[in-house]
C-alpha cells in the first residue's frame, strides 16, 4: 500500500493517529491510570499538608485523618480539573487552572501559621503563574489539535 511521504521532516497522520508511537495499552489501562495519577499526587498532597500542620511534632490518629482527607478531596479534584478542563475555552480554562493550583497552593501554605495576607499574596502569584503557563500552553498547542483532528498535516 503507498503512503505519502511527510514533508519538512513532519510526520504523516493517518485516520488521526500518530503512527511513531504505537499506543500499548488499552482504553481501560489508559482510564486507570489517569485516576491513579491522580490519586498519588493526592497522597503526596495530603501528606504534605499533614506534615505543615503537625510542624515537626509527634504523629496522631487527627493528623493521619486531616492527611487522607486532603489527599482524597485534592485527588477528586484533580481528577475533576483534567475532565473538565479540556471540554473549556482556553481562556476559561486558564482560569480554572488559576483558581484550582491558587487554592491549592493557599491551603498547603496556609497550615504552615504564617499571616492570612502572605498567605493570599503567595497563592495569587502562584496561581497566575500556573493561569499564564496554562494560556500560553492552550494558545500555543491549540492550532495543531485541530489539525490532528482534521488529519492535515499542518505546514507551519
Amino acid at each position: 500500500m503507498a503512503r505519502v511521504a511527510p514533508t519538512s521532516g513532519r510526520r504523516a497522520l493517518t485516520s488521526g493517529h500518530d503512527e511513531r508511537y504505537p499506543d500499548i495499552f488499552s482504553p481501560r489501562a489508559h482510564r486507570i491510570g489517569r485516576w491513579l495519577g491522580s490519586f498519588g499526587i493526592g497522597l503526596v498532597y495530603g501528606y504534605w499538608a499533614a506534615a505543615s500542620r503537625r510542624s515537626g511534632g509527634p504523629i496522631t490518629a487527627t493528623n493521619l485523618v486531616f492527611g487522607f482527607v486532603s489527599a482524597i478531596v485534592f485527588a477528586l479534584l484533580l481528577a475533576g480539573m483534567f475532565r473538565l478542563s479540556p471540554r473549556l475555552p482556553r481562556e476559561l480554562r486558564a482560569f480554572a487552572w488559576f483558581l484550582f493550583s491558587g487554592a491549592a497552593f493557599g491551603f498547603l501554605y496556609s497550615q504552615s501559621g504564617d499571616t492570612v495576607l502572605m498567605t493570599i499574596g503567595l497563592s495569587l502569584l502562584f496561581g497566575v503563574a500556573i493561569g499564564l503557563m496554562v494560556f500560553y500552553w492552550v494558545y500555543t498547542h491549540e492550532d495543531t489539535r485541530q489539525d490532528r483532528r482534521s488529519g492535515r498535516d499542518a505546514e507551519r
